[in-house]
């Protein structure tokens, strides 16, 4: 059986899982977004979220290409056209993500590396089990224009910890236009503090803080309002658990 040696990885969950398990070396190719570990920062960059250079992909001859989500899916269909190996998950939930870390080992003949990994990320995730002993509404913006509410894995960290993600219920749509939220929204929401995680450019608080009506959301009064790193936040790995859960109960505790 021979297992694959030369993974080309187009989001940053599948680089970080395969360095946690001891699989780094397989990799050959990255998203331009990748920051951890520091190991893949001097891999070639050969993708975009919704782009990739098929030309700088195919120089790199892999064997298998991975992926995340329905937004890459015309990627994935070209790179199967052009006859190569290609695996897209779209998870979405800490649950799922766990699943994938056992399934993407798996795939690597890491499966018992894989499952010492999953046990160290639910024992972080026991450990903080609603933590938060006080009831906080929490506000998680993705986006800015439109604004986009936290996804399944960012609302399953807030909620895990005992935090109250105001958009709960939208955070189960499966596309980004399901989690569109109006100022209105989250003014009658009234979060007591608001996360922004603007995925590729740097949020401005000030801007949030002078939004029409805001001044009266107890966040903005009491100036409750911090960025956190989608590098972090946005990508459905391990970095949620292992760091996210320590930067949220900085914030929140």
């Amino acid at each position: 059986m021979k297992l694959p040696s030369r993974i080309v990885c187009l989001t940053e969950e599948s680089v970080e899982v395969l360095f946690l398990i001891g699989e780094g070396y397989r990799i050959v190719g990255v998203s331009n977004y990748v920051v951890r570990p520091k190991e893949a920062l001097s891999l070639p960059k050969v993708s975009m979220f919704t782009s990739s250079s098929y030309e700088k992909i195919e120089a790199l001859n892999p064997d298998l290409i991975l992926g995340f989500s329905d937004i890459q899916s015309d990627i994935a269909r070209d790179l199967i056209k052009r006859g190569h190996n290609v695996f897209i998950s779209n998870h979405r939930s800490l649950e799922e993500t766990l699943n994938y870390i056992f399934l993407l080992s798996s795939m690597v003949g890491a499966s018992d590396k894989g499952q010492e990994l999953v046990g160290s990320l639910r024992k972080k995730l026991a450990d903080s089990k609603n933590i938060i002993n006080r009831p906080i509404k929490v506000y998680f913006e993705e986006w800015d224009d439109p604004m986009i509410s936290a996804i399944k894995w960012v609302s399953d960290l807030i909620t895990h910890v005992g935090g109250i993600d105001i958009f709960r219920d939208k955070s189960n749509g499966s596309l980004a236009k399901d989690r569109f939220v109006t100022c209105e929204d989250v003014i009658n929401a009234n979060p007591d503090i608001i996360f922004g995680c603007w995925c590729g450019k740097k949020v401005k608080i000030d801007q949030i803080k002078s939004r029409s009506g805001w001044e009266n959301i107890n966040a903005v009064k009491n100036n409750n309002i911090f960025e956190l790193d989608p590098a972090i936040f946005l990508q459905p790995g391990p970095a949620p658990i292992i760091s996210g859960i320590d930067l949220l109960l900085g914030y929140l505790v």
